[in-house]
């Protein structure tokens, strides 16, 4: 008695032998186009670790970060020591004369600011105003004399009260 196989028994005769090679192959990557590779040889140098997937056992390359490698270095020398110290204070120091003289700075601004605030609300206020000549008497400003004093005293608030 002769037997035929059917077109499904030899589709899946085929699909058995075919999947036979997969088992079989150690090495599984994917190649530069994104497709899988199977193999019984290693994946070409070309082919980074992170994409082999798979590795006969004890061969997976490791895709770990790995550290930097530190050089080796001698301790600093008590002179090296020394020399950073003093390097450190100088600019500690110079730190602190320049966070100095901004608060210096600052105060005297805040003090102008002030000052040049008061003599714009006595400006304003409409009372008589004396000063003194160089002769040293004592003159009333007029009001021509108190609209410019008024003017420039604005100006000395905008730049000193910001």
């Amino acid at each position: 008695m002769k037997t035929r196989l059917t077109l499904g028994q030899a589709l899946v005769a085929t699909a058995m032998l075919g999947a036979c090679g997969v088992v079989h192959a150690q090495w599984a990557w994917k190649d530069a186009n994104g497709r899988p590779v199977y193999s019984d040889q290693p994946p070409p140098t070309s082919v980074p670790a992170t994409r082999i997937f798979k590795a006969p056992r004890g061969q997976m390359p490791d895709v770990r970060p790995q550290p930097e490698p530190t050089a080796s270095k001698a301790p600093p020398t008590l002179a090296e020591r020394n020399a950073a110290y003093e390097q450190r204070r100088a600019s500690a120091a110079e730190q602190a004369a320049k966070q100095a003289d901004e608060a210096k700075a600052t105060r005297a601004r805040a003090a102008s600011c002030e000052s040049a605030r008061s003599n714009q609300h006595a400006l304003d206020g409409g009372a008589r105003i004396a000063r003194f000549n160089a002769q040293g008497e004592r003159e009333f400003l007029t009001d021509a004399q108190r609209a410019e004093a008024s003017k420039r005293n604005a100006a000395l608030v905008a730049e000193h009260c910001r």
